[in-house]
């Protein structure tokens, strides 16, 4: 039909994807946070203290995501939350949720691309990990900057394997499973180790809302990001509970965090495969192969939507911009792209990677807020908007998401005050200048 060949906005981003490659695109945004990092979170609660956090972690995302969707079937602009927020809450506050997601999508790569670097070292350790860091940023930035469509096929595809793997992992883990071994020292820390946890349970869906980002770029964007976004969150919320019950269930979370010489692992699942088959066997060798295409799937995707990020907040003037224009050829926001690369190579070669990664979670916490205020306030500002598809349960669905991601935002900032004092510093210095700067 006409209406499925692949046309071009008055902005020149291209309309080709579809509610697989949306479906590929959310899900790979997300799936390396299965794969590591998520285990940490049990040094610091436990299984019920990290269970517990996760649970309301969950309840928040899927409330979310739904309320997100209402906001992107309805209006789909490649800024997303930017986009939203600007419409019901003003330029203002569009501006500060707009710089939330911006910092949210360059300072998840950073971390990510480092864990690459660090799992080919294995392989070839005569190359540095930040060699191998920076030029998985050239790889994949030249990749996106060659079009959208190819990248979202190059992620479908290195997500399905990912997703793959997880459920071999679970096939081969759950008839080892003991419900003995999820009650072994449960809450080591109390119930502040429940709090202490919930930048780790955040970890398992940090970048999910990214699908947004690209419904300027979707065929039918009202019908496909509905199905891309339900499937996409359904798809996580499965496999989180798989990846947390089976990897815990075969010895305990003690073996999942801590290596034979005491250190902190943050590779959870090779830990709990060695326990049943050993560190020679087929199986092992597959999980750390494959593990990897899920790890690559979520720096590609948000290095994807935090193109699209950053070329709407210059499309707009709010940054410079050149940000906003894209490439004559491809038609896809390259000078956001390579910006972005440039700032996250800047970021990799601090080499504080928990401290980027608590950041980026800091920026998706206050973007998750303002959206669903932002929800709220066009529900009364613009009853008559065509709303293709509406939140479940409104209002109670976006008030649930608001309370849970305000509640931990404070918490996380009361176990991390340095780094939540530096995120906020840089809100307000970025706001002062769009205000100072900006020409009305």
């Amino acid at each position: 039909m006409a209406q499925d060949i692949p046309q071009t906005t008055e902005q020149g981003l291209k309309k080709s994807l579809t509610p697989i490659m949306l479906w590929g695109l959310g899900v790979g945004y997300v799936i390396s946070g299965m794969y590591f990092g998520w285990n940490l979170g049990l040094e610091k609660g436990g299984t019920l203290g990290l269970a517990i956090a996760t649970g309301f972690i969950i309840v928040m995302y899927v409330t979310f995501t739904f309320s997100y969707t209402e906001l992107a079937a309805a209006i789909p602009k490649a800024g997303g939350g930017f986009d939203y927020a600007t419409r019901a809450l003003g330029k203002d506050i569009g501006f500060i949720a707009g710089m939330a997601q911006n910092i949210e999508f360059m300072f998840a790569p950073p971390a990510i691309a480092f864990a690459i670097g660090a799992y080919f070292n294995l392989f070839f350790p005569q190359i540095p990990i930040t060699a191998i860091a920076i030029f998985s940023y050239f790889i994949f930035t030249y990749l996106n900057i060659r079009g959208v469509k190819a990248a979202a096929m190059f992620e479908l595809i290195i997500t399905i394997f990912a997703v793959g793997e997880l459920l071999l992992f679970a096939g081969v883990t759950l008839p080892h499973f003991k419900l003995s071994h999820l009650q072994q020292n449960p809450l080591p820390h109390g119930i502040s180790g429940i709090f202490a946890a919930i930048p780790f349970a955040i970890w398992f869906f940090l970048g999910i809302e990214g699908v947004a980002n690209v419904a300027e770029e979707t065929i039918k964007p009202q019908r496909t990001i509905l199905i891309g976004f339900g499937s996409a969150i359904l798809t996580l919320v499965i496999l989180c509970i798989l990846v947390f019950v089976s990897s815990i269930g075969v010895s305990g979370w003690e073996n999942i965090v801590y290596k034979q010489d005491g250190s902190a692992s943050d590779s959870p699942l090779p830990l709990a495969m060695a326990k049943i088959v050993g560190n020679d066997n087929y199986l092992y060798h597959i999980l750390i192969t494959v593990g990897l295409f899920g790890i690559v799937a979520s720096f590609h995707g948000l290095i994807l939507a935090a193109g699209r990020s950053t070329y709407e907040f210059g499309k707009v003037k709010y940054a410079p911009e050149r940000l906003g224009k894209i490439h004559t050829k491809y038609s896809t926001p390259s000078n956001a792209l390579i910006f972005n690369m440039v700032i996250g190579i800047i970021a990799l070669l601090t080499g504080k990677t928990a401290e980027i990664i608590t950041m980026s979670v800091f920026g998706a916490l206050t973007l998750y807020a303002i959206s669903m205020v932002a929800v709220i306030q066009l529900r009364k500002k613009e009853p008559l908007l065509k709303r293709p598809f509406k939140v479940p349960f409104y209002p109670v669905s976006p008030i649930i998401a608001l309370i849970i991601a305000v509640c931990a935002f404070i918490a996380m900032t009361i176990f991390n005050p340095i780094l939540a004092g530096i995120y906020l510093i840089l809100i307000l210095a970025s706001f002062i200048a769009f205000k100072m700067l900006r020409k009305p």
